[in-house]
This record gives structure tokens, C-alpha cells and sequence, in this order.
């Protein structure tokens, strides 16, 4: 069987490389010097590996459809191919994760305010969209409310919204985000939805309602997600078939549009437009909304499983080869839904998910083919995970990182792809989250040997460390790196970052995400050499990494050193 799936997947990648070849190939970005990427061995692999999984058939590649089993099949064959060993659940390369998935529906949705014997109904879609509750179908929740700011408690930075507000038995009223007045990495914790859900639940609060400010909509416009309300949500599943980070407490969630706000604010001191203003110069206050909001809800709830895909190379130290580096890239996106119209004034459905997360994967697959085709294998063993449901809340990778088919403390370092935007020549690449630990040396060690520039985060607003799977790892301790594609122009003609800003306005999370773009493959091909050279040398290197000292997330999530310079685990599989 394995000889079969070997030649299954030659064949196929053989097929897809002959297919995606273009008569006219793009330069490669890597500099004046740089062969074109079409005489690159390896960006002709990412190539037919990103058309395979970009592919119509793969119906986008939402978590628990046929797409993804189709696109997770692939993968497990391409780790056969390279000759990854099998590392997940009984000795094959899939690792179970059970998942609850709601379904919203329109029947019963309601979100009224009562005020001042006036009573506000919102429009569903339009203006409200019910969350679902997974821990019923239905739900019904009518409560006062009390506006809280963005529900950030940060004592040691001399703020919370919560002084003063009595939250028990009531609905609380949210902003996203975070203080702009907070560094990045305290930003990108207190902008956590998750965070924000626990203050609220410990505060008594027992529904919540989420507000769009007008500064989020000129990023991502309400109408262009709601359009898509009947697209599935999902929660991981316990062992018991319960959902977990469920927040129980909370029987009633709803997000408004910023249009919408002021109907929440009527009759109130202050606009939606001064409180949205309030939020952009650090000066919110929460406050008591008279009256009361009803939120009401129902949802088809389904227990479905999905995977993750695991392969793993082991490594060549006798001691060392119990630890693991884990590279991680989601598999999954967004499957089908609202149709939007293409270049050519036809409908596309089918929201393929190219540059998110197709390409990431195909580059975690090309670090993985140069680490085997290593003359000296690394001392430490590599994990490659293609992971489910990241689109769902980073469900895969938080399953895989607090339940790995590894010893949990044997996991050294996550090295994270997702969504290398390149459309645009570059001659740089962004690392996220270097500063947080060790790696940093490593990746700047690794990028002078590659021969590629490395930037700051362009968009630090945007708090993508916390918005990736590398943060999973991070919550458990391990530290992460989130690699992403580069802004400083190899060509004067095309800007990297004009070309992210236009893709992150017009193509993100929308069917033109699909591998009709302008895919620099060479850029691509750079980062996965890149990415090799990484887990070589941390899975070479005599210690661990470590989180720096007093750093934010390390002092939050970091795990206590153990004795020794490299503590004992079980051995991991031959």
C-alpha cells in the first residue's frame, strides 16, 4: 500500500507540475542574481503542491467537509513520498480531533433594545448576527446592560475598564481590541477574544454583545462577513462531548455592526461616533445603559470529527531525538459560500484559500523535503503538522499542543507558516515573534546563511501573534515563530506591502484568494530554505530554546526549566 501511495503522488505531483507551469514565468524576487523561479526544483514543487490544494475539487477545504479529507489524504501521502515517518494516532499520520460544529440559523434570531418605553429592534444580518451557544440549541437571554469598554483588566498597566461596573446577572457591551497606549505584545493578549470572554465570566456577566467600531469596518467591511452567517462555527469536543472554551456562564453572545451601534447608545451622553473616537485615543469608559437588550438564538449543533496531519523525521543524536521542533501550517479554509463575482462577471462560490493557507503548506512541505534530502540530519527529530480548524478559532493546533502524539515536554520550538502573501517581488521576510524568546539568534542566524533581509512586523495594529497557530504553542509554553512573506521591494515597480494592503482589502477570506494570482515562487522557494535552516540549527543546537528573561508571554505561559540542559522524556518512535 505504501508503494501504491507513493506512486499515486508522483504521478499526481508530475500532472500538477505540468499543469501549473506558465509559459511566461515571474521573476523569483530573490534578487537581480537570482535564477527565474521556473529553473527553481523547488519552487516548481510548492507550485504543483499549492494548485493540488487550491484546486476547485478541494471545495475550499473547509474543516469536517470531503474537502478537506481530500486535502488532508494529499498531505499524508506527500509526508509517504518524502519519507516522513507515520507520528500520529496508531502509527498513522492523522490525529483525531474531535469537534462540535453549530450551525446558525435564521428562524428565531432577535436583538432587541427596550428603552425609555421604546423598543429597538435590529435587523438580522444587516445589522445583528446571533452567535451560536454551544451548549444549547436555543437560546434566550434578556438582562440590563452595561457598556465595558473593551473588557481589558491590565492592572499592572494602570487600567481597567471594569472599575466601578457592576457586571452580575447583566449583558455587557464590547469593543475589540486594546489600548493603543499598551506595547505590542500586551495589545495583541488583551485584544483575545478569549481573554476578554474570561474577565467577563468572572465578573458574573451572563450574555455579551460584541460592537464593530467604524475603524474595524474600513478594514473588513460588515456586509462582506455577514454575508456568510450560515457558514459553520466549531468548538473543540471533551472527552466527554462536551464543548471546550465554551463559556457556559455566557447564555446569550451577538455581534452588532458599527451602524448599527447607536441603537445600543440611544438616549445615552454619549454617540457611538464619540465612543468609537474615545476607543481610538485611549479614553473609554465604561458606564450602566438603561433599559434592557434581548439576544436570542438557535443553532443546529453536530458532533463531526477532522484531523490533523502529522509525518515526522527522526533525529540523529541517540539522546537528542526524543526533543521535537514542530513546524505547523493549517491545512483548512473556508470552504463554499456566498458567491462573488470574478474578473469575468461570473460567480465564484468557492473560496480556495491560496496564499491562506495552500501556500504555507506547500512551504512547510518543501522544508520538510530539504530537511530529508540533508546530508546531516538534524540532531533533534521535526515534527510537520498540517493542521485543522485554525479558520475556527486555532482548534488543531490547540489540540495538538496541549494533547500531541508526542510527550507533551519533549515539543522544543514551533516554527508556524501561514498566509505568505507574495505577490509582489521582495527581498526581505517578516518574522513574528522573535523578540519573545532564544530564536531570535537562531532566525537571524539562519537568514544571514540564506541571504535574505528581515523586517518588523508592518502591521503590528493587526496583533497577528496571537491570531495564528504559533499562539497555541505559545499558551502551552513552547516557544513560537511565525514566519510570513516579505515588504522591502526587490523590484521599485511593485511594493510588497501595497500589494499585502490591496490582497488584505480585496482578496482576504474571498474567493480571489485562488492560484489565478501573481505568486511569487521564488520568493517562496527562499522561504522554505529559510525555514529549514531554522529547525536545523535549533535542532542541532546543545540547548533548548528559552523565552528571554522577563519577557510578556514567557513569564505568562512559560513552562519552569528542568534540571539539566535537556530534561529527560519518553522515548519517541524510531
Amino acid at each position: 500500500m505504501r508503494l501504491i501511495a507513493t506512486a499515486l503522488v508522483l504521478l499526481l505531483s508530475a500532472a500538477c507540475q505540468q499543469e501549473a507551469t506558465p509559459a511566461t514565468a515571474p521573476g523569483s524576487g530573490d534578487g537581480a542574481d537570482a535564477k527565474p523561479w521556473a529553473d527553481d526544483p523547488a519552487a516548481r514543487r510548492i507550485e504543483a503542491d499549492l494548485r493540488y490544494l487550491a484546486d476547485d475539487r478541494m471545495e475550499g477545504r473547509e474543516t469536517g467537509t470531503p474537502g478537506y479529507e481530500l486535502a488532508s489524504g494529499y498531505l499524508a501521502r506527500r509526508y509517504d513520498e518524502l519519507g516522513l515517518q507515520p507520528a500520529g494516532d496508531s502509527e498513522t499520520y492523522f490525529q483525531h480531533v474531535p469537534l462540535l460544529k453549530a450551525t446558525l440559523l435564521a428562524d428565531g434570531a432577535q436583538f432587541v433594545v427596550k428603552r425609555g418605553g421604546r423598543v429597538i429592534p435590529l435587523a438580522f444580518e444587516k445589522e445583528f448576527l446571533p452567535s451560536s451557544n454551544f451548549n444549547t440549541p436555543e437560546f434566550l437571554v434578556e438582562a440590563p446592560a452595561v457598556f465595558v469598554g473593551q473588557a481589558v483588566h491590565a492592572p499592572e498597566l494602570d487600567h481597567d475598564d471594569f472599575a466601578g461596573l457592576d457586571l452580575a446577572g447583566k449583558i455587557a457591551v464590547v469593543f475589540g481590541g486594546a489600548p493603543e497606549r499598551f506595547d505590542n505584545d500586551r495589545r495583541a493578549f488583551h485584544s483575545s477574544s478569549r481573554e476578554k470572554l474570561r474577565n467577563l465570566v468572572e465578573r458574573g456577566a451572563i450574555g455579551v454583545v460584541f460592537v464593530n467600531t467604524a475603524e474595524e469596518e474600513a478594514r473588513s467591511p460588515w456586509a462582506r462577513g455577514a454575508a456568510n452567517w450560515a457558514r459553520p462555527t466549531m468548538r473543540l469536543r471533551d472527552d466527554d462531548g462536551t464543548a471546550i472554551d465554551s463559556f457556559p456562564q455566557l447564555r446569550g453572545a451577538a455581534r452588532v455592526s458599527a451602524a448599527a451601534a447607536d441603537a445600543l447608545f440611544v438616549g445615552g451622553d454619549q454617540s457611538s461616533a464619540q465612543l468609537f473616537d474615545a476607543a481610538a485615543a485611549g479614553k473609554l469608559k465604561g458606564f450602566d445603559l438603561p433599559g434592557t437588550v434581548l439576544i436570542s438564538g438557535k443553532s443546529k449543533l453536530e458532533q463531526i470529527e477532522s484531523r490533523n496531519v502529522v509525518g515526522r523525521i527522526p533525529g540523529s543524536d541517540p539522546d537528542l531525538r526524543a526533543e521535537h521542533v514542530v513546524y505547523t501550517a493549517h491545512l483548512d479554509h473556508l470552504g463554499i459560500g456566498k458567491p462573488v463575482k470574478d474578473d469575468r462577471g461570473q460567480d465564484d462560490r468557492i473560496y480556495n484559500g491560496a496564499f491562506d493557507n495552500a501556500l504555507g503548506v506547500a512551504i512547510m512541505l518543501e522544508a520538510a523535503h530539504q530537511l530529508q534530502q540533508a546530508a546531516a540530519k538534524p540532531r533533534r527529530s521535526m515534527l510537520f503538522v498540517a493542521l485543522t480548524a485554525e479558520e475556527k478559532g486555532l482548534l488543531g493546533s490547540t489540540w495538538f499542543a496541549q494533547r500531541p502524539t508526542v510527550p507533551k515536554d519533549s515539543l522544543v520550538a514551533n516554527i508556524n507558516m501561514d498566509m505568505p502573501v507574495m505577490t509582489a517581488p521582495s527581498t526581505d521576510v517578516v518574522p513574528i515573534g522573535i523578540e519573545h524568546s532564544s530564536l531570535q539568534g537562531v532566525v537571524e542566524a539562519a537568514a544571514k546563511e540564506v541571504g535574505v533581509a528581515l523586517s518588523p512586523d508592518p502591521f503590528p495594529e493587526e496583533v497577528v501573534f496571537v491570531r495564528s497557530d504559533q499562539y497555541s504553542f505559545v499558551r502551552a509554553g513552547i516557544p513560537a515563530v511565525y514566519l510570513d512573506g516579505g515588504v522591502v521591494p526587490a523590484d521599485k515597480q511593485r511594493k510588497p506591502k501595497v500589494a499585502l494592503t490591496y490582497f488584505l482589502r480585496n482578496c482576504y477570506h474571498q474567493p480571489c484568494d485562488d492560484a489565478d494570482q501573481p505568486i511569487h515562487y521564488g520568493d517562496a522557494a527562499r522561504l522554505a530554505r529559510l525555514n529549514a535552516r531554522i529547525g536545523q540549527l535549533v535542532g542541532d543546537a546543545d540547548q533548548r530554546p528559552t523565552w528571554n528573561k522577563g519577557d510578556f508571554f514567557g513569564e505568562r505561559f512559560g513552562r519552569a526549566p528542568a534540571a539539566g540542559p535537556n530534561p529527560p522524556t519518553a522515548a519517541a518512535p524510531e
